[in-house]
């Protein structure tokens, strides 16, 4: 990585059998290394040992010492390193996924004064409810929300071949990977001047 690219997390936030998260992360992981500004991993909630069960102590107050399960220290790792964050997430009720709202939870500092994007997919609203939720529950972290996203409405028929069938969707994408690498190049240069003050 030079200092023009940034380290990108992407999240599949679904851990539903049958779910559609991995095709859209796979296609916007494709786009985000078409971009040139970032170095991308995806990470899948499916591969990760995620317990609802959380210790007493909170993880913003505990550090490193955070009693985490050894299976989470991929994911941990993940969001440490990370200058980004894209969540991948569908829409379960008009809200996010347990899985994701555990993953978070789980965390703390990880989240802190980094950028946060979403792309979402579902039914009439394409997931929309979920990332309103998500917007509160993160920023509630000390992350920055991006407020471009990409929203998949009614994904069953909207996509063909594991790609959008709207020809515009990339030029949507464009927009917010680049939204995302300003915010991330400024918010990683503020936390290596100062550390920020949560």
């Amino acid at each position: 990585m030079d200092n023009n690219t940034h380290k990108l997390v992407v999240i599949v936030a679904s851990v539903r059998e049958g779910r559609f998260g991995p095709v859209v992360a796979s296609w916007f992981a494709e786009q985000a290394d078409l971009h040139g500004g970032f170095d991308v991993d995806v990470v899948d909630l499916a591969d990760v040992e995620i317990p609802l069960s959380l210790p007493a102590a909170s993880p913003k107050y505990a550090g490193d010492d955070y009693p985490r399960p050894a299976g989470m220290q991929p994911l941990t790792r993940a969001l440490e390193s990370a200058d980004a964050f894209v969540v991948v997430t569908p829409e379960y009720n008009h809200s996010y996924p347990a899985s994701l709202k555990a993953a978070i939870d789980w965390h703390f500092t990880q989240w802190t004064a980094k950028p946060v994007a979403f792309v979402s997919y579902g039914g009439a609203a394409g997931g929309r409810h979920a990332v309103l939720h998500l917007e509160n529950v993160l920023t509630e972290l000390h992350a920055v929300t991006i407020r471009d996203g990409l929203a998949f409405p009614n994904y069953f028929t909207a996509w063909h071949d594991d790609r959008p069938l709207d020809p515009e969707t990339p030029g949507y994408a464009k927009t917010l990977l680049d939204q995302l690498a300003w915010w991330a190049g400024a918010l990683k240069s503020a936390r290596e001047v100062t550390p920020y003050p949560a």
